[in-house]
């Protein structure tokens, strides 16, 4: 089985079987019939990819219902920590932090449900992430919640002096003040 449960209802770790010999490896990194097979019936619809330095935070973020995405991450290069907070009303995960380091080397995935904040940290020198979404992009959802939220406690595993947060995450709300609209 190629998926990993977590305390959080629908937030699986996707681990591909990988085939290695002298030439190098291949893996499905998806695979609707394996993913259906589990459960996971979303159909992608945009894939987008990022290229970051060393000591980047991009996140917490989200899109709200009916634009709330389902995502499915993983690093092409370097060393990620993503992290995610489930915002689903109901939930008995609600408001709790899930973290997980994704490697190009460990070739792990994090499929991650709607209603679920998202962000990660770049832990080696450079990192290329690549994430497949199952809604499109739509500006005027968009949502987040404050990286450093006191309550929320997350280590990014950066030191504080060496994060880059774009402005714009700078300024999101902490959990006791974010607007959204999941329900579990």
């Amino acid at each position: 089985m190629p998926f990993t449960t977590t305390a959080f209802p629908g937030l699986l770790i996707y681990e591909p079987r990988v085939f290695n010999d002298d030439r190098g490896y291949f893996f499905e990194s998806y695979n609707e019939n394996t993913f259906s097979a589990d459960g996971a019936t979303m159909k992608f619809v945009q894939d987008n990819q990022a290229k970051s330095t060393y000591g980047v935070i991009r996140g917490l973020h989200f899109q709200l219902a009916p634009h709330a995405q389902t995502k499915l991450i993983r690093s092409l290069s370097g060393s990620i920590l993503d992290v995610v907070v489930d915002l689903r009303k109901g939930s008995p995960m609600y408001g709790k932090v899930f973290s997980i380091e994704l490697t190009a080397e460990n070739k792990l995935q994090l499929l991650v449900p709607k209603g679920f904040a998202h962000g990660y940290s770049v832990l080696t020198e450079t990192a290329e992430v690549l994430y497949k979404c199952d809604a499109f992009y739509h500006k005027e959802s968009e949502g987040g919640l404050l990286y450093n939220d006191p309550t929320l406690a997350i280590d990014w595993r950066v030191p504080s002096d060496k994060a880059l947060v774009a402005g714009k995450d700078l300024v999101l709300p902490e959990i006791e003040n974010v607007e959204s609209n999941f329900i579990f």
